[in-house]
């Protein structure tokens, strides 16, 4: 596949038990901006169907567990997953993460390779890294 510019390829999606708090966590302590957030009722309950959620030129894609969407089903015993984001100032975005109560892992640190990154827990235990590392990945 070629690299193009635009639209990213790869989007990683998670299912939250309480997607609504994990929109708000994802956009007040960690500065992503809602795309599209579409909801739906499942046994009398309001859920959030699918949403998406953008960082920079990249995105993230989540919903509620149990809507019952086939997705929903084959994530029932997933685990937590890892999620790295390229940020430009990882201090200042540290510190808006500690402000919202963030459950930070690693603070910010200079790495062997070049990066300075930290990382977060978020409400469900999905491991977030935020970092100044960006490959390049043109073909």
């Amino acid at each position: 596949m070629t690299v193009t510019s635009g639209r990213p390829s790869i989007y990683p999606t998670l299912v939250y038990a309480d997607a609504k708090a994990a929109i708000r966590q994802l956009t007040e302590a960690f500065g992503f901006t809602e795309l599209s957030v579409y909801e739906g009722v499942v046994d009398g309950v309001g859920v959030v169907m699918h949403a998406e959620l953008v960082q920079g030129n990249g995105a993230v894609m989540l919903g509620s567990k149990g809507s019952g969407g086939v997705f929903d089903t084959a994530m029932k015993d997933a685990g937590p997953c890892g999620v790295y984001v390229v940020v430009d100032d990882v201090d200042a975005h540290h510190r808006r993460a500690v402000e919202h109560g963030a459950d930070v892992l690693m603070p910010p640190t200079d790495q062997d390779y070049g990066s300075r990154d930290y990382m977060a827990r978020d409400l469900e235990g999905n491991i977030w890294s935020f970092g100044t590392y960006a490959p390049d990945i043109q073909a």
